[in-house]
């Protein structure tokens, strides 16, 4: 095979070093053509970007805020963006380099490349430092001034308790709508909610229509005008009112709309509260659903809320075998709590103050599948009961029960101070704004005009509803506790208005005074704790975590 000389490579001499080139149009090598020609002019070494540390957005020219992490693709086209003269060259290549990420520096190296002379392409590689500059972004800087809302929020229940927005509260908190929030404000009756948009607001009331029961208008006031843009300034108001029959409440319906209610019984129970109200017919176990527009066409309110609960004995159960769900129909024989208390040396003394003390009471229940002998169950005491309501006075005298069963008690357990081991989390933003009372409660009871008293048994109450109603208790986030602790307004931490039995919530002193007394007795002389007392399990709480616009408080 014949050798084929490969063809001969003509050089020339570089025109400033003298040194072996290929031909170019130049005439220059790689090292004199950089000295000589520099296509990274026009192009900054050093720049800075705008950060806002409240809501940790940057700025991305010419006016969007946007959230990048460290090191991302988005923050690298922000830091693109600052650059003037990139148009005139063509980007091959940009990354990051690496830097403290305390230090306030950002560090990019870019490939560049750009034809300096005829058919000749000069590729050069160079580094930008980036100062991260903190800042306001306009959202955050109205936010730190006051009474710079858009659209307004309230949420009202015309009921003397906030056990409802105490339960709203952690609804919100679980499924995160109170990101947008710009502050939270307690009233007489409810909560204001101020946002910066009408969006915000918008999607609130749609949130709220999903999980309570609520009828809602809106109203817009005039700002400014501008007729030369045809443009205008509004601030809105949508107000929201949540039914105001809560989860144990005692109702009469009227004759008509029971009617439409598959014939339900009008004396029924509200068991459950979500978009709609669910009421069972306690002596039949018939349940039904009213929705919040067939309820505000012909509203009525309740006979009896839980502060209304008188405790009982139960003597005898005897389920008749009828069951819908959980509830188990029964037949139930019960007396008034303390109606057969012995006297002190005299096992066989009875005492007997009035009839209707020591009477023993005939009651068909619906809670025949938990309920013992020996148990202790609140109920309404109907007997001695006067309502005003017109419904309620129509009604037949054998359709109306001497007494009403709601739930089972636990006295023995709710009499000793043992701290729980869960917690919960409040919404808790411009605190000072309304002036803290010091209740540990977030927005809920920090009004310094309302009874504080008052609220310390809304929020028992509600803790010992969470405690008792497992399908309550998966609806909202309960965390574990860091301490044994209790802190301020745990209900078990000690004080008068702690201490009483659940169905003393609303008595004189002096009737608290004897409640309290067994509490005080020995610990040899304590009642065991009831076996089927509901315990909160360790695989429900979530393990505590810090967020800025969230204020924890012990449970």
């Amino acid at each position: 095979m014949e050798f084929v000389p490969a063809p001969a490579v003509h050089r020339v001499l570089c025109a400033d070093c003298g040194t072996p080139i290929v031909p170019n149009s130049a005439n220059l090598c790689v090292a004199c053509l950089r000295n000589t020609v520099d296509i990274t002019e026009g192009i900054p070494k050093q720049a800075s970007v705008s950060y806002c540390r409240n809501c940790e957005r940057f700025l991305s020219p010419p006016t969007t805020w946007t959230i990048a992490r460290p090191e991302s693709q988005e923050l690298l086209a922000i830091c693109l963006k600052k650059l003037k003269g990139l148009n005139k060259v063509r980007l091959t290549e940009a990354h990051f380099i690496w830097t403290e990420p305390h230090s306030k520096r950002l560090r990019v190296s870019l490939t560049i490349q750009k034809e300096v002379l005829t058919s000749t392409i000069l590729e050069q590689v160079f580094e930008i430092e980036y100062l991260v500059q903190y800042g306001q972004c306009p959202d955050c800087t109205k936010l730190a001034a006051k009474n710079t809302w858009k659209a307004l929020v309230q949420v009202r229940q015309k009921v003397p308790h906030k056990r409802t927005f105490l339960f709203l509260e952690q609804l919100i908190l679980k499924h995160g709508a109170q990101k947008e929030t710009i502050s939270v404000k307690e009233v007489k009756d409810g909560l204001d909610f101020f946002y910066s948009q009408r969006s915000h607001a918008q999607k609130m009331v749609e949130f709220l229509n999903s999980v309570v029961p609520i009828r809602s208008k809106s109203s817009e006031q005039l700002l400014s005008t501008d007729t030369h843009s045809n443009t205008a300034n509004f601030k809105y108001t949508y107000s929201v009112e949540i039914i105001p029959i809560c989860k144990d409440d005692l109702v009469c319906i009227p004759p008509k709309l029971a009617r439409q209610l598959s014939n339900i019984s009008p004396l029924a129970l509200c068991v459950r509260v979500g978009n709609s109200l669910h009421l069972l017919d306690p002596a039949t176990l018939q349940v039904c659903e009213l929705t919040s527009p067939i309820y505000w066409r012909s509203p009525f309110d309740s006979l009896a809320s839980v502060t209304d609960l008188v405790e009982f004995t139960v003597l005898d159960v005897e389920p008749s075998g009828q069951t819908r769900g959980k509830w188990v129909l029964a037949d139930a024989q019960v007396a008034l709590s303390g109606a057969f208390r012995s006297h002190g040396g005299d096992d066989d003394a009875m005492d007997f103050d009035s009839a209707a003390s020591s009477q023993i009471f005939h009651t068909r229940t619906h809670l025949g599948g938990i309920l013992q002998p020996g148990d202790s169950a609140l109920g309404y005491f109907l007997t001695n009961a006067n309502f005003n309501s017109d419904d309620f006075a129509a009604l037949p005298t054998h359709r109306v029960p001497d007494l009403v069963l709601v739930k089972k008690a636990y006295p023995n357990r709710r009499k000793k101070n043992k701290p729980r081991a869960w917690r919960l989390r409040s919404i808790a933003k411009e605190a000072g704004e309304e002036g803290d009372t010091g209740t540990g409660r977030g927005v809920v009871g920090r009004m310094g005009g309302r009874d504080q008293k008052k609220v310390e048994e809304d929020y028992e109450l509600f803790l010992r509803e969470l405690e008792e109603d497992e399908e309550m208790r998966g609806a909202v986030n309960l965390y574990r506790s860091k301490n044994d602790k209790m802190g301020a307004g745990s209900g078990l931490a000690g004080g008068k208005t702690r201490r009483k039995a659940q169905h003393a919530m609303d008595v004189d002193d002096a009737t608290m005074e004897e409640d309290e007394a067994p509490s005080t007795a020995p610990a040899g002389d304590e009642e065991e704790d009831e076996p089927d007392f509901p315990e909160v399990k360790l695989d429900e709480l979530l393990e505590d975590f810090d967020e800025m616009t969230l204020e924890d408080h012990d449970a």
